[in-house]
Order: C-alpha cells, then structure tokens, then sequence
C-alpha cells in the first residue's frame, strides 16, 4: 500500500517509467515540428516557381500547331493533284450519262486504276488537328465516292443492254454526290489553309455545275494569310 495515495504500489508508475513516457511525448512533437516544417518551407517554395506543367503544355501545343501547319500545305498539294485527276473522269461520266452512250471498255479499266492509286493516297492518314482532319476525310469520301461511280459504270457496260442508260445516270448522280462532298471539303481545307496563315487556297474541283455543291469565294489564291 502506498503511503502518499493509499492505493496498492503495485497502481502507482514507477518515476523511471513516467519520466520515460515524458520524454517519449516530447521527442514526439519536436519530432513533428521538424518534420512539419520542412514541408511548410516546400510548399511555399513550389507556390512561387512557376508550375512546369504549364510551359509542358504550350511547347506540345506549339508543337502540334507547326505539324499541323505542314500537314495542311501537303494536304493541300495532295487535294490539287487529285482532282486535277478527279475531274476529266466526273465530266466524262456525266457526259457519257447525259448522252445516253457508254465509254469504251479500255477506258473505263484506265480510270478503275486511276481511282484505285487515288484511293490509296488516303489508306493511313496522319493525326492532325479536328479541322485539318475533317478536310482530309471529306476529300477521302469524295474519292471513294468517285471510285464506286466509276465501278457503276464498269457494270453498265459489262451488263445487258437493256437498262444501260439507267445505270449510267446512276453512275453520273454517284459522281455528282461526289462533287457536292469534295466542294464542303475543300471549303472546309481553304479555311484550314487561312488559319495556318497560308491565304486562301482553293481546290474545287472544275467539272461545271452540280447541284447543291459549293464553290470557291472568289478572293485570289494566298490572300488572307
């Protein structure tokens, strides 16, 4: 029993053991202060760098703006090149259509691998900016467009001759749809080329009118940059 408390000894800490569990509380906090305020001291020193993820995301968008600035003037090459190919074939089909006649057979396999290269300018494009990549997949549908016109004609003149002339309108209306597509696309590439600071480029495809389809705006070629 103890003398100072009248409680058993045995419930009363021994002072080794409370002055140990002192120290223990106190090495504790010091402990957590240190710590504590090394953080402090590491926060404020990344508030007032400035953040680096930011100066990452210009230079990657700075990055992809020259990429896609290139891509548009070889887009644009591409586009004039095809439908300097493009258009003898879509007047002839029309033509052909309107007349009532179909083109000769060795003509027709000429155009068939005409379409086929034209097409595969367009089987792995690259990634580019949405605007850029709208313009190229419109000119890619106009081709295919003018692929399956000229396969309708192909069939008209591999079939009977009764119903000829009717599979040739078909195929005249195909490669007027075609137009129509390649048009909203190369409006869609003339603004892109604006954009990129190259002026105006217009490659509409010179096959007369069509119906519903878009022509150029008349400002001179490179103008607007």
């Amino acid at each position: 029993m103890s003398r100072r408390t009248g409680r058993p000894s045995y419930l009363v800490a021994p002072p080794a053991r409370q002055h140990r569990k002192r120290t223990w509380i106190v090495a504790t906090a010091a402990a957590a202060v240190l710590v504590a305020a090394p953080a402090g001291g590491l926060v404020g020193h990344a508030v007032g760098r400035p953040d680096p993820t930011e100066a990452s995301v210009a230079k990657m968008r700075q990055a992809d703006a020259e990429r896609d600035a290139q891509q548009v003037v070889e887009l644009t090459e591409m586009a004039h090149r095809t439908g300097e190919e493009l258009a003898p074939i879509i007047r002839a089909v029309r033509q052909d259509a309107e007349a009532g006649r179909t083109p000769e057979r060795a003509q027709v396999e000429q155009w068939q691998q005409t379409m086929r290269r034209l097409v595969a300018q367009f089987a792995d494009p690259p990634s580019g900016m949405t605007a850029t990549n709208v313009a190229r997949g419109g000119l890619r549908s106009a081709v295919d467009q003018v692929a399956v016109a000229v396969d309708s004609v192909a069939l008209a003149l591999g079939g009977p001759t009764a119903g000829r002339a009717e599979r040739m309108q078909l195929a005249a209306r195909q490669a007027a749809l075609a137009v129509t597509t390649w048009s909203v696309a190369a409006t869609q590439l003339d603004q892109v080329n604006i954009d990129a600071g190259q002026g105006h480029q217009h490659v509409h495809l010179d096959v007369g009118e069509v119906e519903g389809a878009l022509g150029p705006d008349g400002s001179a070629e490179g103008a607007g940059g």
